[in-house]
């Protein structure tokens, strides 16, 4: 399937979002990523100095295991890094509906981040798309979409059907 928009690198098929929750379980879930997933830091809540340590410690590991690693939300350093988010150029966004999926295309979005599918500790009764409501807002979308909420290789398994590229998860990962 031809993409609209070119992408710089390759894109993992597998993706761990980082949090707080994670703290210690957060060097297990990298540890447990294949070779070449990719990872999505995010710990927001996190002060700034202590975010860029643990960022920096985090790049360390994401290297070594050859992983790309995103950054979400207040940059963590200086330089070009690759940018998780609704900002124009980000190469990945999280979108919730076909709305949504539709403005990151326009904003040059590379990858899309789709959620929830399923039920997650993340967002604790919040609404979710399913399998039907998922196959139809990314029907006919010429990106790659990852499946976020609820995840795991068994889900994303039974997805890929309806063109999911890949998928992430926090839990399925520690």
């Amino acid at each position: 399937m031809p993409r609209r928009h070119p992408c710089p690198v390759t894109l993992p098929r597998r993706w761990l979002m980082t949090d707080e929750r994670m703290d210690e379980a957060l060097w297990r879930a990298i540890d447990a990523l294949p070779r070449g997933s990719g990872i999505v830091f995010r710990h927001y809540a996190t002060p700034a100095g202590a975010r860029r340590a643990l960022f920096d410690r985090v790049r360390g590991t994401a290297r070594r295991g050859g992983h790309l690693l995103l950054v979400a939300g207040p940059r963590v350093g200086r330089g070009p890094l690759p940018r998780h988010g609704r900002e124009r150029g980000a190469l990945t966004a999280p979108v919730h509906s076909r709305r949504e999926a539709i403005a990151a295309i326009r904003a040059s979005a590379a990858l899309l981040f789709v959620s929830p599918v399923h039920p997650t500790r993340s967002h604790v009764g919040a609404p979710t798309l399913g399998r039907v409501r998922l196959g139809l807002m990314i029907r006919g979308l010429k990106l790659p979409v990852i499946a976020l909420g609820g995840m795991d290789e068994r889900r994303w398994r039974t997805l890929r059907q309806l063109g999911v590229y890949g998928w992430a998860g926090i839990d399925a990962w520690a």
